[in-house]
């Protein structure tokens, strides 16, 4: 074998021409292992002589008649006459692929490729490798060895094995490129390092980090000299991995072995650490790369810009497209992007709609990135008029949208309980040949059990498993919370039994589900033996669990087991909120020891917690249907100190204890600073003053409210 040490420069390996090698000719490939590389017979040369002869004269009339002569030995020979003129080899090649029960062997293929390589026609060798690598049948160390058999006598250029490794990778056959790797190094030849680091960057783009790294190790054992595109790859490989003290380490290796860091190099590892939260030490490479001279580009803002916005500062990495632009540079559409997704991040519709209409000011269209985040956020905000219009210029600019954008505007709508849309939406996804997955599924059956249409999630569940489509554990649940709340605990857990059959993994949200519903069926035993079942497989209560559990404690007037759970609670490390202290307050309400709620308030403020308007709300109305008006009214003075604004809830309860005590004067007064204050009266303010009227004989003011109410749309009781 020849050992090759020679530098080969880099070329384009592929170009934009016309492929000789046609489709019919391709189908011929059918390789075989046949000894065609053997010394021929005098009588074979004779007959080799022959064909070289018309082929030089472009005979194709004799060549036809002498056809049905050809073997693999022959025209292999044809071809090693050819080696030093390309355009005559690959015409008897196609010549060749037409002739009738003809198949091409490994070694003509081969050294069709070679004379290709040496001709610098790589577009039409790249066709032929493609071709090889792809067909059943051909393994690596067969398309290796066939190539170096037939090298020497093809006096070929070792450009043909980098050519081979960069196609395996192309093709995305890893496995195979490294294999090549090994068997052209063991055959005596080295890849050149343009070859190298094609395989070495498309391992790590594979995630084949391990095997990129093995790899490299050997490149360096082979002596193969490495450059500024080898470390940056490797770097790319630690940074990939969240290894960025290696990251740093390799830097300072590659400057040791006197290499300088580029752009690239740079780019990498203020990417990784913006990515990864590092802002600080991403602005200390920016200021490393300037004092080398290094000037940052689109690729260096964008990294800088993303950080900002994985901090939710958005408008600092406003103000770096601003310093962007002061330097020449203009964005692209990912810079935009960037900025989109980070106030799409906060929840911020309007203002990522501003960088929209900027972005189109600016000249540049909107991809289907930029249109999913636009969609996306105005679905979650409840903006789905806009949504919409989004949708339709997305379709307008000839984007196509995919499952996943149909999927945010039907959880936007299911959200919003306008069911009717989200179906609609959902067949005419499937009419476009989209069809939905498990996440639209979920969506959809959610959005059916919050209307209370179960009947119809569990025939959307069957839909889904018909079309083959597995439920995860989202689907389940959300059915079993839609059992729950319907009170049909006991289909719940056949549900929850099934999913556990099928080994799917309940979570707590699971499991709080059916808890909730035993609990409201007033089956505490089975509550708590759910409750055991969770723990028991490591799945702990939350603060909805204990919640769940100490608001029917309080129901049912067990004050001092709710207590010991709260405590429970701190001793585990769960911080009881403002809803389990209120669950508690409005229990203690209910059983008539106000006081003792009181004080329950107080040691939740001792804590840190502030009170809501559901605590407020809970003693205001105790205090008026014990008639203590007073200390209602100074509650909602309290109130309005602590910055809760009294609200509809409020208004009510006042005016209800009002009328119950006959003074509809101060009651009509509470109804008329409601008003004042931008609340609008519900059915239970009209109807609490309308009965208020009625018990003090006053009918005019009675149905004059009677008439206001139904202006408004509320449908009175009438049992006046």
């Amino acid at each position: 074998m020849i050992e090759n040490s020679r530098t080969v420069t880099q070329v384009h390996f592929f170009s934009t021409k016309t492929i000789v090698v046609n489709e019919a000719i391709a189908d011929r490939l059918k390789f075989q292992v046949i000894e065609d590389n053997c010394p021929p017979s005098s009588c074979d040369s004779h007959l080799i002589e022959k064909f070289y002869s018309f082929l030089r004269l472009e005979n194709w009339g004799d060549l036809q008649q002498i056809g049905h002569l050809l073997s693999p030995l022959v025209v292999i020979n044809v071809l090693y006459k050819c080696k030093d003129n390309a355009e005559l080899g690959l015409r008897f090649f196609c010549w060749v692929g037409k002739q009738k029960n003809y198949q091409y062997t490994s070694q003509s293929l081969s050294a069709m490729i070679h004379i290709l390589t040496k001709g610098r026609k790589l577009a039409d060798a790249q066709s032929l490798l493609l071709r090889m690598v792809r067909k059943s049948g051909v393994s690596t160390s067969l398309a290796v060895d066939a190539l170096v058999n037939t090298y020497k006598n093809c006096n070929s250029n070792p450009l043909v094995f980098d050519l081979l490794i960069r196609t395996y990778v192309q093709v995305k056959r890893m496995r195979e490129a490294t294999e090549a790797f090994h068997r052209i190094r063991n055959s005596g030849f080295l890849p050149s390092i343009i070859a190298c680091n094609s395989l070495l960057g498309g391992l790590v783009k594979a995630s084949w980090v391990d095997l990129a790294w093995q790899l490299y190790t050997e490149i360096l054992q082979s002596k193969i000299s490495i450059n500024v595109y080898t470390f940056n790859i490797m770097m790319n490989a630690l940074c990939k991995e969240r290894k960025l003290q290696k990251a740093k380490n390799l830097l300072d290796e590659m400057e040791l072995k006197g290499f300088s860091p580029d752009i690239v190099t740079y780019n990498t590892l203020i990417d990784a650490c913006c990515r990864y939260g590092l802002l600080g030490e991403a602005f200390n490479f920016l200021n490393a790369m300037s004092e080398k001279g290094l000037v940052p580009d689109i690729l260096t803002y964008g990294a800088l810009m993303n950080g900002y916005c994985r901090e939710g500062n958005v408008e600092e990495a406003r103000k770096l497209m601003k310093e962007m632009l002061q330097k020449g540079l203009f964005p692209v559409n990912r810079t935009y992007n960037i900025l989109i997704n980070g106030y799409c991040k906060k929840g911020n519709a309007k203002e990522a709609a501003k960088l929209y209409i900027e972005m189109e000011d600016s000249g540049l269209v909107p991809d289907v990135i930029t249109y999913s985040l636009l969609i996306s956020v105005h679905s979650k905000e409840g903006l789905l008029h806009q949504a919409m219009n989004y949708f339709n210029k997305m379709q307008q600019n000839g984007l196509v949208p995919d499952s996943v954008i149909y999927t945010m505007l039907i959880g936007g709508y299911c959200r919003k309980g306008d069911m009717g849309e989200a179906f609609k939406l959902r067949d005419e996804m499937v009419e476009r040949g989209s069809m939905p997955d498990v996440v639209t599924y979920n969506a959809m059956i959610n959005g059916l059990c919050k209307e209370r249409r179960l009947p119809e999630a569990n025939s959307l569940l069957n839909e889904m498993v018909e079309r083959g489509l597995v439920p995860d554990y989202v689907t389940i649940t959300t059915i079993i919370d839609g059992h729950c709340k319907e009170g049909y605990a006991e289909k719940a857990l056949a549900l929850f039994n099934g999913m556990l059959e099928r080994r799917l993994k309940p979570d707590t949200v699971t499991y709080n589900a059916l808890i909730n519903g035993f609990c409201k069926e007033g089956n505490m035993e089975k509550a708590k033996e759910l409750w055991n079942a969770m723990v028991d497989k490591n799945i702990f209560p939350n603060h909805i669990t204990y919640c769940i559990f100490i608001d029917e404690l309080c129901r049912k007037g067990d004050f001092v087991e709710a207590f010991r759970l709260r405590e429970e609670m701190s001793e585990k490390g769960i911080t009881p909120n403002v809803v389990i202290y209120n669950s508690m307050i409005n229990g203690l309400c209910r059983a008539g020891d106000v006081h003792k709620a009181e004080e329950l308030i107080k040691r939740m403020m001792e804590t840190g917690l502030v009170p809501d308007s559901v605590t407020f709300n809970t003693l205001i109305h105790w205090h008026c249907k014990e008639d203590n008006m007073s200390e209602a009214f100074r509650l909602a003075n309290v109130m309005v100190e602590f910055g809760v604004m009294p609200d509809v809830i409020t208004h009510n309860a006042l005016i209800n204890g009002l009328c119950r005590k006959g003074n509809m004067q101060e009651a009509k007064i509470i109804f008329g600073k409601m008003r004042e204050k931008g609340l609008i009266p519900d059915k239970s303010s009209y109807t609490t003053l309308i009965d208020g009227y009625f018990k003090e004989g006053n009918s005019y003011e009675a149905f004059k409210l009677h008439d206001e109410m139904l202006e408004r749309g509320f449908v009175p009781d009438d049992t006046f």
